[in-house]
């Protein structure tokens, strides 16, 4: 038995042993190909976990984004510099870019590739609206990213002066022009040319120590986004986060206004739920939150008080100037788009019109139960009325006061109610009615 048992062991460590290498030369690949948010954070993040759970040789960023939020962009930075594993960015297709947000996690890595036919830079930061900041705002955030990058970019042993450059002055490098100034490593065409020229080489990591890439043959791990983060980066669009704040909020209007409805309730609540999830992950602006709700009660109270549409109006500028307002991030594709602005101000506009039309409509009719309803009917004299005498209106008999004579049986209209008695007046022959 014990011969069998040395046999099993020294084919268990042979076995081992034969794994190590290709375990070594895993690359662990993953792609960021959208603007940078939380949800591309919590994507990175996953796939540096499980490079470093395979024990990979490399992870391998596939980078292509017009930038995105400071606030993302430094906690990747962050992930991508305490990485277990060697982190490349590869700028790739042909035509891709590593703008803004995006050149900070080019100069975080610990070696930096681009495809031929694309570019990097740009960084300076922008405003919400992507205008430029106030003068002191600018200069403080253009200071605080022009350090980070600094702090990265000399790190990493790359030329401070130039990625200083692409922060301070937007600067935009292809990828010989980067290549020529040291800010990348790598020009590759392909992610297997990038492979072939990894294999072999030595990367400084940001804690100085020293690795040699095997790669002579990559088990390439592709790792793609979870349900979870793709859930995340659907509702944490401003125009999906805007569209559910909306419905969240018209749903539980209709539920208050309309007890016992369950459904818009129901529905309403989940979709403001998912709103303020997606909301806490964005840059929101609660001027904009403000002014849509100010703009939901001008609509509210243009139902209940006549302004022959003032309100109406009021609540439309206020709803698109909040709107426009209520994501406050420095990309166009990070803020709730006009395309979404206006045909959803041209909604609720329909709504409200066909809502207030109802109830000025409402205002228009006689009452037609209790008292007041019987102003304008028609009935039968009983009596003689001059002026005072009985009448048959409404299947009831009245005490009535005739602003003329009337015969008895001639036919008679309810002018006015005066506590119990009807003041009426003669009907012409021949006049239909009654």
């Amino acid at each position: 038995m014990v011969p069998v048992f040395g046999s099993m062991a020294r084919s268990l460590v042979l076995a081992a042993l034969t794994a190590t290498p290709i375990l070594a030369e895993t690359v662990v690949v993953m792609r960021l190909e959208d603007t940078i948010q939380p949800a591309s954070l919590r994507y990175l993040q996953r796939g540096l976990r499980e490079a470093a759970r395979r024990g990979a040789a490399v992870a391998v960023v596939e980078l292509n984004t017009p930038g995105g939020l400071l606030t993302s962009v430094r906690q990747m930075t962050t992930a991508i510099t305490t990485s277990e594993r060697p982190v490349v960015v590869y700028v790739t297709p042909s035509g891709a870019q590593a703008a803004s947000a995006g050149f900070f996690l080019l100069m975080a890595a610990d070696l930096a590739a681009m495809a031929p036919g694309t570019n990097a830079g740009a960084a300076h930061p922008v405003g919400g609206q992507g205008e430029d900041l106030e003068k002191t705002i600018a200069e403080k955030v253009t200071n605080d990213a022009a350090a980070l990058i600094r702090s990265l970019a000399e790190q990493r042993g790359r030329p401070v002066e130039w990625a200083e450059k692409a922060v301070r002055e937007s600067l935009s490098f292809t990828e010989r022009e980067a290549l020529e100034k040291k800010l990348i490593e790598i020009v590759a065409g392909s992610r297997q040319e990038l492979l072939a020229k990894l294999d072999g080489r030595e990367v400084r990591r940001f804690s100085g120590q020293v690795e040699k890439l095997s790669l002579a043959s990559p088990q390439v791990v592709l790792v793609n986004p979870s349900a979870a983060d793709k859930l995340l980066s659907a509702i944490a669009h401003p125009n999906i986060a805007y569209l559910l704040l909306l419905a969240g909020i018209l749903g539980l209007y209709f539920e208050l206004s309309h007890p016992g409805a369950i459904f818009p309730g129901v529905l309403g609540a989940i979709s403001l739920l998912l709103a303020f999830f997606a909301l806490s992950v964005l840059p929101v602006n609660y001027v904009g939150v403000l002014l849509i709700l100010l703009a939901i009660g001008f609509f509210v109270a243009e139902v209940k008080v006549t302004s022959y549409g003032l309100l109406t109006v009021a609540g439309l500028v206020c709803f698109i100037l909040g709107s426009a307002m209520l994501i406050d991030a420095p990309l166009p594709s990070l803020r709730v788009g006009w395309e979404v602005i206006f045909p959803t101000a041209l909604v609720v506009a329909m709504v409200v019109i066909f809502l207030l039309s109802r109830v000025l409509s409402a205002h228009r009719l006689k009452p037609v139960t209790g008292v007041e309803g019987m102003v304008g009917e028609v009935g039968r004299a009983i009596t003689a009325l001059s002026p005072a005498g009985k009448v048959f209106v409404h299947g009831e008999y009245w005490d009535a006061v005739a602003v003329a004579p009337v015969e008895a049986g001639k036919r008679v209209r309810v002018r006015a109610i005066q506590g119990s008695t009807l003041e009426v007046e003669p009907v012409p022959e021949g006049t239909k009615g009654g």
